[in-house]
């Protein structure tokens, strides 16, 4: 038979294809790989195209966790959550210490849990320094191009149109705001008891967002905040379809797929842009000086990049409705159950808010007297910050102290580790002990590096401020009408998927005082 021959365009192609391909799932990792190893930063070997996942997987399913029928224990605070919800965390660190790198599929990720280069990161300031890539790939439908995922002029922009309505001289006029929604709250609960004969069983979660929401509401809308109450349920229910990210399951194209969960998130992106256009139509009409007056401002000048004037309000409303209320919710949400299971600290916080309030609202002068509530919120966000992970990628070659992170590295910082460490934090790391805070950040540990519940840098969470000013205002208000317990029925389960999560909810035992 005679020998067919292929023509050499067509070898050249195939060729060229098989290095590419060669070169995407293999030669790229290996070569930042070595490049770190070199540097001193241990690697565990990762497999072909799915990196350290199935080893991540197989670690994982060797740790059974608490089930909702199986509460057995009285204090749930000495359970450790990095061990739980990440163990190949910790047995990286063991074998290769606080700074290593791994892979999820093809994207590398240096772990670091070491002060020293999350000081050096929060120093850095160059814009070399970004926000990961896949954060627009995996979570798109839910964080589009907005303030948390951008680099760059575009990043610059949203940071300068958002974070001046977020300064301390405009949040302390966001005080009354709070003050109202924590009233709202106080009045459900006290309707939930009177119904129960004096004390109520209450799941605590949907109040508690309802006080975020309120306030997130009527900052962003101003004289429309009833729009939020459409609009919320929707960037609920989307942040709960993407809990799953794909960089977690190594198929980086699965996104694209027309299936059951990609369908769910379109839907719901394509209703609250719906939501929203119809918000910028009726913020347009009144006038009004809210939040996303400003973001309608900023859509008309600036660096927008890729997106449309449209997009750019979209998205940075998403993501300004994930980090002002559902971030702040869930942290207040844990600080509850703490607050619950340890009936001391209760007291003690309660005390000083009858003292200093003397039976009144809370306002910015009493605010500031709240030493042991301070202390208190502190501490919670130490042992359950919202936000796990602090995120990075070297859109660039970067010097980060002795090292020289490549092009292409991403970064994580695993709060949970960092705030739990018991070489920075002591042999009761893992407790909650608000006396730790009684002389400040530089007093609870060794490092100040190691506390970082809002981020380092310049990408620090600009709310923050707000964020402190929502917890005091609730915890005060809630401290100075009940005293709670833990339900029989709470079962401590913390879950990350996007955020960190009680699992089954925090049901309390409530009664007024």
């Amino acid at each position: 038979m005679e020998e067919v021959l292929l023509p050499t365009g067509i070898v050249l192609l195939v060729c060229s294809l098989f290095i590419c391909l060669c070169h995407v799932l293999w030669t790229k990792l290996e070569r930042l790989r070595l490049k770190l190893q070199r540097q001193g930063i241990g690697c565990p070997q990762p497999s072909f195209i799915l990196g350290n996942i199935p080893e991540i997987k197989r670690i994982m399913s060797m740790v059974p966790l608490p089930e909702a029928s199986s509460n057995t224990f009285e204090d749930p605070l000495p359970l450790d959550c990095s061990s739980i919800l990440f163990p190949h965390f910790k047995q990286c660190t063991n074998q290769y210490g606080r700074t290593f790198l791994f892979a999820l599929g093809r994207v590398p990720l240096l772990y670091v849990t070491d002060p020293e280069l999350v000081r050096e990161i929060n120093l850095c300031k160059s814009l070399n320094l970004g926000k990961p890539a896949y954060l627009q790939k995996d979570r798109g439908p839910l964080l589009g191009k907005g303030l948390i995922t951008t680099n760059g002029a575009v990043w610059f922009h949203q940071r300068k149109t958002i974070a001046p309505e977020l300064y301390m001289d405009k949040v302390k006029d966001m005080l009354n705001l709070a003050v109202e929604s924590a009233r709202t709250l106080v009045k459900s609960w006290e309707s939930v008891i009177e119904s129960e004969s004096g004390i109520a069983d209450i799941r605590v979660d949907e109040h508690v967002r309802n006080f975020t929401s309120h306030v997130f509401s009527r900052i962003m809308f101003g004289s429309n905040y009833s729009i939020g109450s459409e609009l919320f349920p929707k960037c609920r229910a989307l942040i709960k379809a993407s809990v799953s990210p794909t960089i977690l399951n190594g198929l980086p194209f699965l996104r694209y797929l027309p299936i059951k969960k990609n369908r769910e998130l379109w839907r719901l992106e394509k209703e609250i842009h719906s939501i929203l256009d119809v918000a910028k139509k009726c913020n347009g009409s009144a006038g009004a000086g809210d939040m996303l007056q400003m973001l309608i401002e900023g859509a008309k000048n600036g660096e927008l990049g890729p997106s449309s004037p449209d997009q750019f309000i979209v998205d940075n409303c998403k993501d300004l409705y994930l980090a002002a209320f559902e971030v702040t919710g869930i942290a207040a949400i844990w600080g509850l159950m703490l607050l619950a299971s340890h009936p001391e600290w209760q007291a003690r916080a309660c005390a000083e808010i009858l003292e200093v309030c003397g039976g009144h609202m809370p306002n910015a002068n009493t605010l500031g007297k709240m030493k042991v509530l301070k202390m208190v919120i502190q501490e919670m966000l130490r042992l359950y910050p919202g936000v796990a992970f602090i995120s990075r990628e070297a859109l660039q070659d970067v010097k980060l102290g002795k090292f020289w992170i490549p092009k292409g590295v991403n970064i994580w910082i695993w709060l949970l580790a960092l705030h739990r460490d018991p070489q920075l934090w002591g042999p009761d790391a893992d407790k909650f002990n608000p006396e730790r805070f009684a002389n400040g950040i530089s007093g609870a540990c060794k490092s100040p590096q190691a506390y970082v519940p809002f981020g380092v840098g310049a990408r620090i969470c600009p709310g923050q401020s707000l964020a402190m000013l929502e917890m005091k205002v609730m915890f005060a208000v809630i401290l100075s009408n009940f005293s709670f317990s833990l339900s029989p029925d709470y079962c401590h389960s913390p879950q990350f998927g996007l955020l960190l999560e009680p699992k089954h909810g925090v049901n309390l035992l409530i009664r007024k005082i």
